[in-house]
């Protein structure tokens, strides 16, 4: 009986965990920009896909017990593969404004104004300089006349790129190489509870819960990743707030409706200070 009850228990709060806990990542990485959701989901798509045509057409190896399909050589074919079309994917996604505009509701009828915007930063090409040798490289050769000769030989590489085109190289490694594991996790469950499937509502492919077990460690990992190393830059500072910071925040995230809100309601504020 309690060994019945205490299932139940285990079975309600992964319920909770992967369904609403996970849901909320969802849902806040399509309010930091539809771009956040599409781009890692079709990444994880993507590396799935790539994973299983190169097992069926060079798996030799088995890469896990837990699933007995997935092999070593998919895997790696796979991540190769993710790395290649993740900046392309990125490129592609971020030409439409509809994409990167941070949403302000999730209706596209009542409201469509924050559909269109000035995009930040993070999505402005940027020249990057590389050294060819590295620096850091150069730095822990022991002699010094091979040191010397390798930096008279070094050239710079120079390309324009965009730190979305960065970014998804990050989301790519993490799809390639961690993601998968949220369906190894997922098979260790139901062969621990021995079923199949966690449903049927998908001929073939067991239920919705069996083809998003991936997704929804890479959603946590998107937003985690995107409120560190993305947000951190354009964010508001902690305060006190400075006139360069909050016109920076103003140009880099604000419509421009909301600009002409801004600058009209400023204007009053200073019409009516004179006035007094």
């Amino acid at each position: 009986f309690y060994l019945e009850q205490f299932v139940h228990f285990a079975w309600i709060h992964m319920t909770l965990l992967v369904v609403f806990a996970q849901s909320s990542f969802f849902v806040s990485n399509v309010f930091n920009g539809l771009i956040w959701f599409v781009l890692p989901s079709w990444l994880v798509i993507w590396n799935d896909v790539m994973a299983y045509l190169f097992g069926k057409a060079f798996g030799r190896t088995q890469l896990i017990k837990l699933s007995p399909k997935k092999t070593l050589e998919g895997f790696i074919g796979a991540l190769f593969m993710t790395l290649l079309i993740a900046p392309v994917s990125a490129d592609f996604l971020m030409k439409f404004r509809w994409m990167t505009c941070p949403a302000k509701s999730l209706s596209y009828f009542r409201d469509t104004s924050w559909l269109d915007c000035d995009n930040d930063e993070t999505f402005q090409p940027m020249d990057v300089t590389l050294d060819m040798p590295p620096r850091w490289v150069l730095s822990t050769v022991p002699f010094p006349w091979v040191r010397d000769t390798l930096d008279k030989l070094g050239f710079d590489v120079t390309f324009t790129t965009s730190p979305l085109h960065l970014h998804s190289l990050v989301l790519a490694l993490f799809a390639a190489l961690i993601a998968p594991f949220g369906g190894f996790f997922a098979s260790g469950l139901k062969r621990a509870f021995r079923i199949k499937d966690f449903g049927a509502s998908i001929p073939g492919h067991g239920g919705l819960t069996d083809r998003f077990d991936c997704q929804v460690v890479m959603a946590m990992f998107t937003y985690i990743y995107y409120h560190s190393f993305v947000e951190a830059d354009f964010a508001l500072p902690a305060g006190p707030y400075d006139v360069s910071g909050v016109w920076d925040a103003v140009n880099t995230r604000f419509t421009n409706a909301e600009r002409l809100a801004l600058y009209d309601h400023l204007g009053t504020l200073l019409n009516k200070s004179v006035v007094v």
